[in-house]
């Protein structure tokens, strides 16, 4: 098996989390590891014996990568390859999301038991939600906040302008179906209102009615 191939199977082995590795590379003779120290140039080899060269790994840039390994390796005829230590990658602390759907149930339950309006902000975990989320959230008329991952979309308790709680529950449960995740949040709430010729109440935010 060529030098190469015997990395790849290295790699293929290796734990899936695995952030750098250190390899022995033991050649036939003295010339050998010359060459071979020639060709991984680019990897910094450091040569621990007449016929033995160590080299690092990386995939966060801290040494050669496992692809240009594979280029460099290929240079070499001959050699046995082994791993001398390895590190994983610390991994992160998954982070626990709660349904939209859920998350407005409770930013509802926090309300007056008389809230008439309310000015909810929808904030993505991700740009790549934006359009997908505004197409699920239709009856919401949900507006974007410039180039961030933010909607924002009035509702209403029983009458006027904005959706109704119940239709944007169904939006958010439609959005959770998709795998979009977010945080629901109650930026501005009125009670008891009256409607007098108008569908409710208007706000002013930052020169704009809302």
């Amino acid at each position: 098996m060529s030098v190469a191939e015997q990395w790849k199977r290295i790699g293929s082995e290796l734990p899936a989390e695995w952030s750098t590795v250190d390899l022995r590379l033991q050649l036939p003779d003295r010339e050998a590891a010359n060459r071979a120290s020639a060709a991984l140039a680019p990897a910094s080899p450091l040569r621990v014996g007449p016929t033995f060269v160590r080299f690092t790994i990386a995939r966060d840039g801290s040494a050669v990568g496992p692809e240009n390994a594979v280029r460099l390796l290929s240079r070499i005829p001959r050699g046995t390859l082994t791993v001398a230590s390895s590190d994983n990658a610390d991994r992160p602390a998954p982070v626990e999301t709660t349904p939209l759907a859920e998350a407005w149930d409770t930013a509802i339950a926090g309300l007056p038991a008389d809230w008439s309006q309310a000015f909810v902000e929808l904030q993505l975990t991700s740009t790549d939600f934006v359009e997908k989320a505004a197409v699920l959230c239709i009856q919401a008329n949900p507006r974007r906040v410039g180039e961030l991952a933010v909607l924002r979309f009035r509702a209403a308790r029983e009458a006027g302008y904005g959706v109704a709680a119940g239709m944007a529950r169904r939006c958010l449960e439609r959005c959770d179906a998709e795998g979009i995740t977010g945080t629901i949040s109650v930026l501005r709430v009125l009670s008891d209102t009256d409607h007098v010729g108008t569908q409710g109440p208007s706000w002013i935010l930052d020169g704009q009615t809302i």
